[in-house]
């Protein structure tokens, strides 16, 4: 007799290899993957094609196309196709002439073909013929045919070790190794019409990389990206930016990344770097003499860097360098390169992206600072009086100094509309009955340009950077790290410091040093010090019309500092950071912003006091509520459509809604998994987040709570799976002591499955003991 409790929805899938015999939940909730995996894939056998390095992939469709390389002997020009369907290798159809056998080439993929240019050709094993080409050849993915484009007039130097890309229907060409020396020019030609292409060289601007070879390009949002290479001795770990549209150059700031955030990935060469979503990967590479393995990941909106930890079981690859990467779908390829002890590989690993929607708490209190909505405080500025709008919450949770001064503020205001009240009446003025003014609070140390600054960062724990260098902008960041020091902000006095010292060149650095010691910011006008008796700037710096008119105390500073240096002093003493923002709005949360709340949510009847500010700022549904039909005695009942969730889920969605907090227990995952859609989150990253919860966590030990959350929330494929778990694992589930606590039906239930399971035989054996 089958068993009839093995039948689930169809929308669940069970992985029958877990521990125990507790099946685990697959739920197809959504597009996304919530873990990083990596897995060891097919090797390329030697009779499709020889194990290589510096060659070439490319993706198409659901295949990986592999050209050229070296397998340590000679240089090949076989074209490999790797079904990433069936994980099945075989030699690519082709007809034509051919490239000549390369490495160090470029290869990229535009409509239905694939393009490769230049590379490094000839007779590596008798070391003849060696040269560097920059002949263009187009392979026709439908018919196998390659064909070399024929162009007239300028062409770049022949190069390899380059980088190379495809935006806007044209190849981009960047850098490489012409045989004699490092370059990183710029050219482009045109893809759609074959007889009418012709070579351009880009004229580039702004902080153009050195010239280097052998790093990778991506491109994600618009713009072209490069990291590292070999440049010689400037060789650095930077990453720029190209805008195609301006072919304007940016080194990216790393100013910002305070001390303890993750760094960049060590400089290297020889590695690979691919887009997916808003993130770039870089993996592999030689590093200081090393193969490291780790996968790093830069992330373009939040300008961040970290290292992926991959899930348990990943097969991850060795370290290597001259390997070659592609994107299909939500998954990257890698294959091949030079692993330990110059050995050519043959591997083939994929990794799985786990593309979690981003965390939009910066974004969304940003966009609250942007938009002014719901402000209930107005700052009074300077001597000048100008006047700029801000949210209690927001500000209390972030600046212990600023909080004081509201509550100083709010005391006055009390005691005025106390004594307005106590008038007779009629002289209470024209403000509308229940309408609450906005508070003042007057700073009389700040000005509006950096006080804006301030605010900006307390919203979203970074500030704009201006233009680099600019002297005015330089000294604007002044004024917001002396703010910052007056208000005690660790964190902001850290990130105008390594903005300044970052901007410090020799254009600017006399008047970054006369404002520093104007505003008495020792350890900024000791680093312009430093900076103006280096022996290669010293002298250009006191030729200069600004030294001329530099006051005479700090002319005599820098002179005797010139004399004799003062000896270097070293601390050890670990560097404050301060707290970030979601320490402080979790602080908040947890009973620190009480005293500030302005709203009162229900839930089944029992009040929880919230801000509204903070609500709007990540609901939409709670921004709608109170900019049309606020209630008017300040309480709001909590559901999810229909269902009004757990106290426990309604506290975890808190968690998510004030600093972005995803960890819950499983049985809450069901009350929220609607939440997103119901009360208008920014994405569905709360979601994806309960998926993963449900399927990595339903267990023996929690399966009767997640039965009754799934009850609750007639979520009938979950309660079919928890009865499926309670039925095979009923010794276990009998002594929990949650079982007694369930309600009469649920009961019921569970001996409704048990008896559904037990087969017709034991039922017989049942009956002979009675």
């Amino acid at each position: 007799m089958s068993c009839k409790s093995t039948k689930v929805a169809p929308s669940v899938d069970f992985d029958h290899s877990c521990s125990d015999s507790v099946e685990y939940l697959t739920l197809n909730f959504g597009p996304f993957e919530t873990v990083h995996r990596w897995r060891r894939l097919p090797p390329c056998d030697e009779f499709v094609g020889a194990r290589r390095s510096k060659h070439t992939v490319v993706a198409y469709r659901d295949a990986i196309y592999v050209f050229g390389g070296d397998n340590g002997k000679n240089m090949l020009n076989d074209l490999l196709r790797f079904d990433v369907k069936d994980c099945s290798w075989c030699r690519a159809f082709t007809t034509g002439t051919p490239p000549a056998p390369r490495y160090h080439h470029s290869a990229v993929v535009y409509g239905s073909s694939m393009f490769v240019f230049g590379g490094y050709t000839g007779d590596i094993y008798s070391n003849s013929n060696l040269k560097n080409k920059n002949d263009l050849f187009e392979y026709k993915f439908a018919t196998g045919q390659w064909t070399e484009w024929k162009v007239e007039g300028s062409l770049p130097v022949a190069r390899s070790a380059h980088g190379a890309t495809v935006y806007n229907d044209k190849l981009w060409i960047f850098a490489g190794y012409d045989g004699n020396a490092r370059l990183n020019d710029m050219w482009t030609i045109s893809l759609q019409d074959r007889d009418h292409a012709c070579w351009e060289e880009i004229v580039q601007s702004g902080e153009i990389p050195p010239s280097c070879c052998n790093f990778p390009v991506a491109v994600c949002r618009d713009k072209m990206f490069v990291f590292s290479g070999q440049s010689g001795a400037k060789i650095t770990n930077n990453l720029f930016q190209f805008e195609f549209k301006g072919h304007m150059w940016t080194r990216i700031p790393t100013e910002h990344l305070l001390r303890g955030s993750p760094p960049p990935p060590q400089r290297r060469y020889g590695h690979t770097m691919v887009a997916f979503d808003r993130h770039l990967y870089v993996f592999g590479g030689a590093a200081d003499n090393t193969l490291p393995n780790e996968l790093h990941c830069y992330d373009v909106d939040s300008q961040t860097w970290e290292v992926i930890h991959p899930s348990f079981d990943s097969e991850m690859p060795s370290g290597r360098l001259f390997h070659a990467a592609a994107v299909i779908q939500d998954a990257m390829y890698i294959f091949g390169g030079t692993v330990d002890n110059n050995v050519r590989s043959g591997e083939m690993y994929r990794f799985q992206f786990s593309s979690y929607p981003k965390c939009t708490l910066h974004e969304d209190y940003g966009k609250l600072w942007e938009n002014r909505q719901f402000c209930d405080v107005e700052f009074i500025l300077g001597e000048r009086e100008e006047r700029v709008l801000g949210h209690i919450a927001i500000v209390t949770a972030r600046c212990q100094w600023l909080r004081r001064k509201i509550l100083q503020a709010r005391d006055r205001q009390r005691y005025f509309l106390h004594y307005v009240e106590m008038k007779p009446s009629g002289s209470s003025g024209n403000r509308p009955s229940g309408m609450q003014p906005l508070l003042e609070v007057s700073i009389r140390e700040a000005e509006a340009q950096p006080f804006e600054v301030l605010m900006q960062f307390l919203y979203t724990d970074k500030i704009q950077y201006p233009r680099r260098g600019h002297v005015q902008d330089v000294l604007l960041i002044m004024d917001v790290y002396k703010l910052a020091l007056s208000f005690k902000l660790s964190r902001l006095e850290q990130l105008c410091v390594q903005y300044i010292e970052a901007s410090v060149d020799l254009q600017n650095v006399l008047s970054v040093c006369e404002n520093a010691n104007k505003l008495q910011l020792d350890q900024l006008k000791e680093h312009c010090l430093n900076f103006v008796v280096k022996e290669s700037h010293f002298n250009q710096v006191i030729m200069t019309k600004e030294f001329e008119n530099l006051s005479t105390p700090l002319i005599v500073e820098i002179v005797r500092r010139k004399q004799q240096p003062p000896p270097r002093v070293y601390s050890d003493q670990p560097v404050d950071i301060g707290t970030s923002l979601v320490q402080d709005m979790k602080a908040y949360l947890e009973g620190g912003g009480l005293e500030f709340c302005d709203i009162v949510l229900l839930l089944d009847g029992h009040p929880r006091p919230a801000n509204k500010a903070i609500l709007a700022a990540r609901s939409s549904y709670f921004e709608a509520m109170f900019r049309s039909f606020m209630p008017e005695d300040g309480q709001v009942n909590i559901s999810i459509g229909e269902m009004v969730p757990s106290k426990q889920a309604f506290e975890s969605m808190l968690r998510y809604i004030y600093y972005g907090d995803v960890n819950m227990p499983p049985e809450d995952s069901l009350y929220l998994f609607a939440a997103p859609y119901y009360y208008g989150f920014s994405n569905n990253r709360l979601q994806a987040y309960c998926k993963q919860n449900l399927e990595m966590n339903v267990t023996v030990e929690n399966v009767l709570q997640i039965l009754e959350a799934a009850d609750k929330t007639q979520a009938l494929d979950m309660k079919k799976h928890c009865l499926h778990i309670i039925v095979h694992q009923f010794i276990k589930v009998s002594k929990l002591p949650n079982l007694r606590s369930l309600s009469q039906l649920l009961l019921l239930d569970i001996i409704e499955s048990l008896a559904t399971h037990i087969s017709d035989k034991q039922c017989a054996e049942m009956g002979s003991d009675i």
